[in-house]
Protein backbone atom coordinates (compact mmCIF):
# COMPACT_ATOMS: atom_id res chain seq x y z
CA UNK A 1 0.00 0.00 0.00
CA UNK A 2 1.74 3.54 -1.22
CA UNK A 3 1.19 6.38 1.42
CA UNK A 4 0.33 9.24 -0.41
CA UNK A 5 1.06 12.75 1.20
CA UNK A 6 -0.68 15.38 -0.43
CA UNK A 7 -3.33 18.69 -0.69
CA UNK A 8 -5.09 19.79 -3.67
CA UNK A 9 -2.31 21.65 -5.60
CA UNK A 10 -0.86 21.24 -8.81
CA UNK A 11 2.21 18.98 -8.11
CA UNK A 12 0.00 16.30 -5.93
CA UNK A 13 -3.20 16.27 -8.65
CA UNK A 14 -0.75 14.87 -10.99
CA UNK A 15 0.81 12.51 -9.20
CA UNK A 16 -3.09 11.81 -8.05
CA UNK A 17 -4.01 11.31 -11.77
CA UNK A 18 -0.92 8.20 -12.02
CA UNK A 19 -2.51 6.75 -8.69
CA UNK A 20 -6.15 6.84 -10.11
CA UNK A 21 -4.91 6.14 -13.75
CA UNK A 22 -3.11 2.90 -12.84
CA UNK A 23 -5.53 1.27 -10.10
CA UNK A 24 -2.71 1.29 -7.45
CA UNK A 25 -3.86 0.89 -3.90
CA UNK A 26 -3.19 4.04 -1.81
CA UNK A 27 -3.96 5.95 1.52
CA UNK A 28 -3.93 9.66 1.24
CA UNK A 29 -2.46 11.49 3.89
CA UNK A 30 -3.63 15.39 3.89
CA UNK A 31 -1.28 17.67 4.49
CA UNK A 32 -2.46 21.14 5.20
CA UNK A 33 0.33 23.95 4.21
CA UNK A 34 -1.91 26.75 5.39
CA UNK A 35 -2.10 24.84 8.99
CA UNK A 36 2.02 24.74 8.68
CA UNK A 37 1.50 20.55 8.46
CA UNK A 38 4.49 20.56 6.02
CA UNK A 39 6.84 21.38 8.47
CA UNK A 40 5.96 18.81 11.06
CA UNK A 41 8.64 16.96 12.33
CA UNK A 42 7.47 14.23 11.27
CA UNK A 43 6.71 14.96 7.33
CA UNK A 44 10.19 16.80 7.21
CA UNK A 45 11.59 13.10 7.46
CA UNK A 46 10.04 12.24 4.69
CA UNK A 47 10.91 15.00 2.61
CA UNK A 48 13.12 18.29 4.12
CA UNK A 49 12.06 20.94 1.65
CA UNK A 50 8.67 20.93 3.65
CA UNK A 51 6.64 20.32 0.43
CA UNK A 52 3.72 18.10 -1.03
CA UNK A 53 3.20 15.72 -2.28
CA UNK A 54 5.09 12.55 -0.94
CA UNK A 55 5.08 8.97 -0.96
CA UNK A 56 6.09 6.28 1.00
CA UNK A 57 6.10 2.79 -0.84
CA UNK A 58 6.96 -0.35 1.04
CA UNK A 59 9.22 1.38 3.07
CA UNK A 60 11.05 3.81 -0.08
CA UNK A 61 10.19 7.60 0.32
CA UNK A 62 10.22 9.53 -2.60
CA UNK A 63 9.51 13.53 -2.77
CA UNK A 64 8.83 15.84 -5.81
CA UNK A 65 6.15 15.37 -8.16
CA UNK A 66 8.08 14.64 -10.89
CA UNK A 67 10.29 11.99 -9.34
CA UNK A 68 7.35 9.79 -8.45
CA UNK A 69 5.83 9.90 -11.60
CA UNK A 70 9.20 8.59 -13.01
CA UNK A 71 9.19 6.41 -10.02
CA UNK A 72 5.95 5.07 -10.25
CA UNK A 73 6.02 4.04 -14.10
CA UNK A 74 9.08 2.46 -13.49
CA UNK A 75 7.49 0.69 -10.71
CA UNK A 76 4.32 -0.42 -12.87
CA UNK A 77 5.88 -0.16 -16.09
CA UNK A 78 3.20 1.96 -17.57
CA UNK A 79 2.49 5.20 -18.99
CA UNK A 80 6.31 5.02 -20.03
CA UNK A 81 7.26 6.34 -23.09
CA UNK A 82 9.04 3.43 -26.20
CA UNK A 83 12.84 3.18 -25.41
CA UNK A 84 13.89 5.18 -28.39
CA UNK A 85 12.18 7.94 -27.25
CA UNK A 86 13.61 7.65 -23.22
CA UNK A 87 15.54 11.05 -24.45
CA UNK A 88 12.35 12.94 -25.23
CA UNK A 89 10.56 11.57 -22.03
CA UNK A 90 13.31 12.89 -19.33
CA UNK A 91 13.64 16.50 -21.88
CA UNK A 92 10.32 16.94 -21.61
CA UNK A 93 9.64 15.59 -17.81
CA UNK A 94 12.47 18.04 -16.79
CA UNK A 95 11.09 20.64 -18.75
CA UNK A 96 7.43 20.47 -16.83
CA UNK A 97 10.36 20.12 -13.36
CA UNK A 98 12.44 23.61 -13.90
CA UNK A 99 10.38 25.23 -15.88
CA UNK A 100 6.59 25.36 -15.80
CA UNK A 101 5.99 24.28 -12.61
CA UNK A 102 8.30 26.67 -10.99
CA UNK A 103 7.53 29.56 -12.93
CA UNK A 104 3.65 29.10 -13.05
CA UNK A 105 4.36 29.05 -9.07
CA UNK A 106 5.80 32.31 -8.72
CA UNK A 107 3.77 33.99 -11.70
CA UNK A 108 0.33 32.68 -9.42
CA UNK A 109 2.32 34.24 -6.34
CA UNK A 110 2.97 37.95 -7.57
CA UNK A 111 0.06 37.86 -9.42
CA UNK A 112 -2.13 36.82 -6.25
CA UNK A 113 -0.31 36.86 -2.72
CA UNK A 114 2.69 39.23 -2.61
CA UNK A 115 1.84 41.81 -0.04
CA UNK A 116 3.23 44.63 -2.23
CA UNK A 117 2.79 44.54 -6.45
CA UNK A 118 5.92 44.25 -7.91
CA UNK A 119 5.24 45.34 -11.04
CA UNK A 120 8.91 44.23 -12.46
CA UNK A 121 8.72 40.59 -10.68
CA UNK A 122 4.50 40.13 -12.03
CA UNK A 123 5.53 41.36 -15.73
CA UNK A 124 8.75 38.77 -15.71
CA UNK A 125 7.00 35.29 -14.46
CA UNK A 126 3.60 36.44 -16.15
CA UNK A 127 6.34 36.44 -19.71
CA UNK A 128 7.85 33.54 -18.56
CA UNK A 129 5.18 31.55 -18.29
CA UNK A 130 3.90 32.91 -21.65
CA UNK A 131 6.77 31.69 -23.11
CA UNK A 132 6.86 28.18 -21.87
CA UNK A 133 3.83 27.43 -22.75
CA UNK A 134 4.16 28.89 -26.20
CA UNK A 135 6.75 26.15 -26.23
CA UNK A 136 4.59 23.35 -24.78
CA UNK A 137 1.74 24.83 -27.27
CA UNK A 138 4.46 24.51 -30.04
CA UNK A 139 5.17 20.91 -29.24
CA UNK A 140 1.80 19.72 -29.03
CA UNK A 141 0.76 20.95 -32.66
CA UNK A 142 -0.34 17.95 -34.81
CA UNK A 143 -0.02 15.70 -31.98
CA UNK A 144 -1.67 14.14 -29.56
CA UNK A 145 0.49 13.58 -26.59
CA UNK A 146 3.57 14.93 -25.57
CA UNK A 147 6.32 11.73 -26.34
CA UNK A 148 5.34 9.61 -28.92
CA UNK A 149 2.28 7.81 -29.66
CA UNK A 150 0.47 7.44 -26.20
CA UNK A 151 -0.81 8.74 -22.96
CA UNK A 152 1.97 9.08 -20.87
CA UNK A 153 3.69 10.54 -17.67
CA UNK A 154 4.88 13.64 -18.94
CA UNK A 155 1.01 14.57 -19.97
CA UNK A 156 0.15 14.14 -16.58
CA UNK A 157 3.25 16.49 -15.45
CA UNK A 158 1.73 18.93 -18.00
CA UNK A 159 -1.86 18.80 -17.56
CA UNK A 160 -1.70 18.89 -13.28
CA UNK A 161 -0.33 22.70 -13.81
CA UNK A 162 -2.07 23.26 -17.02
CA UNK A 163 -5.50 22.97 -15.15
CA UNK A 164 -4.48 25.93 -13.31
CA UNK A 165 -3.51 28.25 -16.33
CA UNK A 166 -6.53 30.80 -15.90
CA UNK A 167 -5.68 31.25 -12.40
CA UNK A 168 -2.19 31.77 -13.59
CA UNK A 169 -2.68 34.19 -16.44
CA UNK A 170 -5.96 35.22 -15.99
CA UNK A 171 -9.13 34.39 -17.77
CA UNK A 172 -9.28 33.87 -20.88
CA UNK A 173 -5.63 32.49 -21.00
CA UNK A 174 -5.85 29.26 -23.10
CA UNK A 175 -7.33 31.42 -26.14
CA UNK A 176 -3.30 31.74 -26.67
CA UNK A 177 -2.60 28.12 -26.43
CA UNK A 178 -5.05 26.21 -28.67
CA UNK A 179 -3.50 23.09 -28.41
CA UNK A 180 -2.94 22.70 -24.61
CA UNK A 181 -6.50 23.33 -24.42
CA UNK A 182 -7.10 20.50 -26.66
CA UNK A 183 -3.99 18.75 -24.59
CA UNK A 184 -5.60 19.66 -21.06
CA UNK A 185 -9.25 18.74 -21.77
CA UNK A 186 -8.90 15.45 -23.22
CA UNK A 187 -7.13 14.45 -20.19
CA UNK A 188 -9.53 16.33 -17.93
CA UNK A 189 -12.53 14.10 -19.54
CA UNK A 190 -10.83 11.15 -18.35
CA UNK A 191 -12.61 9.30 -14.99
CA UNK A 192 -9.52 9.28 -13.40
CA UNK A 193 -9.20 12.72 -13.68
CA UNK A 194 -12.47 13.79 -11.62
CA UNK A 195 -11.31 11.36 -9.23
CA UNK A 196 -7.76 13.02 -8.78
CA UNK A 197 -9.36 16.73 -8.49
CA UNK A 198 -11.98 15.21 -6.32
CA UNK A 199 -9.49 13.71 -3.78
CA UNK A 200 -9.42 16.86 -1.96
CA UNK A 201 -12.81 17.26 -0.96
CA UNK A 202 -12.77 14.31 1.22
CA UNK A 203 -10.60 16.21 3.78
CA UNK A 204 -11.54 19.24 5.37
CA UNK A 205 -8.40 21.76 4.07
CA UNK A 206 -8.20 25.58 5.73
CA UNK A 207 -9.62 28.11 3.10
CA UNK A 208 -8.90 31.15 4.80
CA UNK A 209 -5.67 32.50 3.51
CA UNK A 210 -5.63 34.42 6.88
CA UNK A 211 -2.21 35.65 8.85
CA UNK A 212 -1.59 32.19 10.11
CA UNK A 213 -1.55 30.61 6.50
CA UNK A 214 0.21 33.29 5.28
CA UNK A 215 2.91 32.86 7.96
CA UNK A 216 3.19 28.93 7.14
CA UNK A 217 3.19 29.11 3.44
CA UNK A 218 5.26 32.39 2.93
CA UNK A 219 7.62 32.47 5.67
CA UNK A 220 10.18 34.45 4.76
CA UNK A 221 8.03 37.38 5.89
CA UNK A 222 7.75 36.09 8.91
CA UNK A 223 9.94 37.78 11.59
CA UNK A 224 12.98 35.56 13.15
CA UNK A 225 12.74 34.83 16.63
Amino acid sequence: MITFYFNGSPNPTKVALFLEEAGLPYEPVAVDTRKGEQFAPEFLKLNPNGKVPAIVDDGTVVFDSNAILLYLAEKTGRFLAPPAERGALLSWLMFVATGIGPFSGQAVHFRHFAPEKVAYANDRYQYEVKRHYGVLDGHLAGREWMVGEAYGIVDMAVWGWARMLPFVLGEGAFEGFPNVKRHHDAITARPAAAKAVALKDRFAFKAELDAEARGHMFKHLTPAA
